[in-house]
């Protein structure tokens, strides 16, 4: 089978490798042409733990190759798919579908009526964007022979590679049988190991991913409000996580209290989600307070280190761990770091920070930070020290090294990832997300 990905950004690029895994023949394309110049030269423009090495394979293999304009790419493709990025739009909170539109419109030019092909949107998009964009491709091509389905995707950022070698489920939507069969062969690998395929509507299908990520948004805000119960009452918040993930029907997954969820699909996914309910006059008011919760809880988050180092930090350095949203990522999209650290500034501390990965990107949007080369260069000369992302390197500190290290050994743990008596034996101040 011959596929066309068109956007070799995160969804794009990891989505496209994957299939040419598969053994389909995929084409790339990306209008920046920089960015295609890097991937010829073997060089990947994001970092996903193994796609480097997935892209080379496939590319040695002649199977994956890399275009900036769908002109430039053989005709006669079974599925193009849409997989270009679908930000929040300024001024509104709701979905920019500018370049899925666009997409559309170049795809009209590329089909063929003597050849089938599925138009695939894999981007996120509000309900009635597959419609949309049938109707803008039959208004651009009407002799096309054509049929647009949904496939939303499911990857998280540094697990992606293993979510669409081995996923929980594939959804895909379309009204018409031929796009459904060319769906059903491009995923025929994964119905071999039993992956569920669960086959829809094109307004289910894409409702599925919208719902799928404010379901999501709504487990980690609620344990992160058990968390601040936890503190008052003296609970232990993990201890409380664990006891009722064990319920089958609530299940352990996302039950980790932190400082709020950030990246690049839950904040503007439960936002997209909110603006498309009001307008269509179905609120969804529990994702409505989800969404003002988070950014709430994200900004209070430089209050608690505050608090830890004794009130204020005017004049003070903070050594902040971790500025990517998640680890095993660069991504700094809503990244807890881009509240924190301005905060912490305005109240007149100094920043020291170190990421293993995410430090160049972040260098772009957050200023007078001293980037360290490494977690203990971070730490030394430090009055406090926050975690703000749990890369395993921060997960077995020396602390008997740090406290040489610091002015003062004080940690504030965003995370969670170390058990408090163990901090506060080697004599530190320690503090933590409800416990």
């Amino acid at each position: 089978m011959r596929i066309v990905m068109l956007g070799a950004g995160y969804v794009g690029l990891v989505s496209g490798a994957c299939f040419a895994e598969f053994g389909v023949d995929v084409t790339c394309v990306d209008p920046d042409k920089g960015k295609i110049d890097r991937l010829h030269q073997g060089m990947i423009p994001i970092y996903e733990p193994g796609l480097d090495d997935l892209v080379k394979k496939n590319v040695e293999a002649k199977r994956l190759n890399f275009k900036t304009g769908l002109d430039q790419c053989e005709t006669g493709a079974d599925a193009v798919f849409i997989a270009v990025g679908t930000p929040t739009r300024r001024g509104d909170g709701h979905a920019d579908l500018s370049y899925v539109y666009q997409a559309a419109k170049d795809i009209a030019g590329y089909l063929k009526e003597d050849h089938f092909t599925v138009i695939v949107t894999k981007s996120t998009v509000p309900i009635g964007t597959g419609r949309e964009v049938e109707r803008i491709i039959r208004a651009e091509n009407p002799k096309a022979d054509f049929a647009v389905a949904s496939n939303p995707e499911f990857l998280r950022e540094g697990a992606a590679i293993g979510d669409f070698m081995r996923p929980d489920r594939v959804v895909f939507g379309t009204s018409d049988e031929r796009g459904a069969q060319v769906m059903r062969a491009l995923y025929r690998p994964l119905y071999l190991i039993e992956t569920p395929i669960v086959q829809t509507t094109l307004e289910s299908s894409e409702l599925i991913k919208y719902a799928s990520n404010a379901f999501l948004a709504v487990k980690i805000t609620f344990i992160n409000e058990i968390a601040d119960l936890c503190e008052k009452v003296g609970a232990d918040v993990q201890e409380v996580a664990r006891g009722i993930g064990l319920d089958g029907r609530i299940g352990k997954k996302f039950l980790h209290a932190g400082p709020g969820y950030g990246g690049s699909c839950f904040p503007k996914d439960t936002l997209a989600l909110v603006k498309t309910a009001q307008d269509k006059g179905a609120p969804v008011r529990i994702v409505e307070t989800v969404v003002d919760i988070n950014d709430k809880r994200k900004q209070a988050m430089a209050g608690r280190v505050i608090e830890a180092a004794s009130g204020s930090v005017k004049g003070k350095t903070v050594a902040v761990l971790g500025v990517s949203f998640k680890p095993n990522t660069d991504d700094m999209r809503d990244s807890v770091a881009l509240d924190v650290i301005p905060a912490l500034q305005k109240a007149g501390a100094k920043i020291k920070a170190f990421d293993p990965v995410a430090m160049e990107e972040a260098g772009k949007l957050l200023s007078d930070v001293t980037w360290a080369q490494g977690t203990y260069e971070a730490l030394d000369g430090a009055d406090v020290a926050v975690i703000l992302t749990e890369w395993n390197e921060f997960r077995a500190l020396d602390f008997k090294r740090v406290k040489k290290l610091m002015k003062s050994p004080v940690l504030v743990d965003l995370r969670n990832i170390y058990k408090p008596q163990e901090v506060l034996n080697q004599g530190f101040a320690y503090s933590s997300i409800g416990r």
